[in-house]
């Protein structure tokens, strides 16, 4: 296991011997980097997916230098649905977000299990070495959106701040932990498949403007998703290079009762 901690001395290093000579008076500096936002593509209809779904929710528990942190996303595909077994977590919106990154990375061809690490990177989702070396790449990136996110009662708050002229799309992700599925069919016949940080939601806020985006609503679940199992988590991302500059995530407490 890659020690982080090195990482964390070189980026707070490097901030604070970067001169704040940035474009435009009164740009703050970018800041370090507070977490990693790691999406697999999984499939519970892929025999190879197994060991990237136990890599991510590995990497879920792992604790980073100075309180950063690997947040993990598992988007079920549905184009494996045809070979036997209907993934009941799939969606065509999950496999539509691989395709373009797909194309960003020059693909000819979507695969799974595949990891996309800060949008700024594509691995192989149960190559363990080559994911580490790709999320230790992606923490050296400065961050530039700071994110707060704040639940009361089932009213949703999230707050962005970034430099004036950092474009990019807020987005939401519910994800749900401690699922198990019993596969009767495919090439997972007969096993019993145990997930972690499956995407139940991934939908767009809205997009910066002038720096800072604000957003509040209630927070809807379906009522076959456990509460006490889920987390939010918003990333902001730039909508030309795709890649994430800054992203957050909060536990969902279980509701005060009356």
């Amino acid at each position: 296991m890659i020690n982080f901690s090195w990482l964390r001395t070189f980026i707070v290093f490097t901030a604070m011997a970067v001169p704040e000579c940035l474009p435009g008076a009164g740009t703050p500096a970018p800041a370090a980097r507070k977490a990693v936002v790691v999406e697999l593509f999984t499939s519970e209809g892929c025999s190879s997916c197994r060991p990237a779904d136990e890599l991510l929710s590995s990497l879920s528990q792992e604790k980073l230098a100075d309180g950063m942190e690997i947040i993990p996303l598992a988007l079920h595909v549905d184009y494996w649905n045809f070979q036997g077994w209907t993934d009941r977590f799939s969606s065509a919106d999950y496999s539509r977000r691989q395709q373009k990154y797909a194309q960003k990375f020059g693909l000819k061809d979507l695969f799974t299990p595949q990891m996309v690490v800060d949008g700024s990177a594509q691995v192989t989702g149960n190559d363990p070495p080559s994911v580490r070396q790709s999320i230790s790449q992606a923490a050296l990136r400065p961050q530039s959106a700071d994110i707060q996110i704040s639940v009361s009662g089932d009213k949703l708050s999230v707050s962005v701040k970034t430099a004036e002229n950092v474009a990019g799309t807020v987005m939401l992700a519910l994800t749900e932990d401690k699922l198990s599925t019993k596969v009767s069919a495919g090439e997972n016949g007969g096993r019993e498949l145990h997930h972690s940080a499956v995407v139940r939601k991934l939908q767009s806020l809205g997009r910066l403007q002038q720096g800072s985006f604000k957003y509040s609503a209630p927070l809807k679940l379906s009522k076959d998703w456990k509460r006490e199992n889920m987390r939010i988590v918003v990333f902001v991302e730039d909508p030309s290079s795709g890649n994430i500059e800054g992203s957050a995530v909060l536990a969902i407490s279980a509701p005060a009762h009356p």
